[in-house]
């Protein structure tokens, strides 16, 4: 290879490498974290309203969030025009299911996809009507993994990344230094 050509694609490696490297970081830790200190609930899989995301292998779940001080009208910190289809692939949609304890305080129900769930097939698991545990992001109620116990396996899956991140920055690096030679 030419200098230029050696240059350009050992960066675009390294950088590409690096991204991903820490994407893999990032999402194993959110996991970790919501695993850990999340609100557990339980989830029931649903059918997914689009034919599209009807092959998606992550299921569609639904479960209560609790929304305390939330009036029934519309969601807390979402806009109700907006909460419908929202983008990234995750669906959250929020309305009440009923009051419950005291004034103010209701639970909605939220339409999410688990992180970390990616194999190429729906498990048998985690067909239209199961219930599954979960634990989610109080803060951020679409943010949802499946509990501990209910997890898939996803360490052959978190190991492919890693090992192909770290694959393209190494060999992105080499390029980089056969070329600065």
């Amino acid at each position: 290879m030419e200098t230029p050509t050696t240059l350009v694609g050992g960066a675009v490696l390294t950088v590409f490498g690096s991204a991903l490297l820490l994407w893999c970081a990032v999402e194993l830790r959110l996991r970790h974290h919501l695993r850990r200190r999340g609100v557990p609930a339980t989830a029931q899989v649903v059918a997914d309203p689009d034919r599209g995301t009807a092959m998606d292998s992550s299921p569609l779940l639904s479960y209560p969030v609790g929304v305390p001080g939330a009036r029934s009208g519309g969601a807390a910190g979402v806009d109700p025009g907006a909460a419908r289809g929202a983008g990234r692939g995750i669906v959250h949609e929020l309305h009440p299911v009923g009051e419950t304890g005291g004034p103010g305080e209701s639970y909605r129900s939220v339409l999410a996809r688990p992180r970390g769930s990616t194999p190429l097939r729906r498990p048998a698991g985690l067909v239209q009507g199961a219930a599954v545990q979960v634990a989610y992001d109080p803060r951020r109620p679409d943010r949802v993994v499946l509990a501990a116990h209910e997890d898939l396996p996803s360490l052959p899956a978190d190991l492919f990344w890693v090992l192909f991140a770290t694959s393209a920055l190494a060999g992105g690096l080499t390029l980089l230094a056969v070329a600065l030679r």
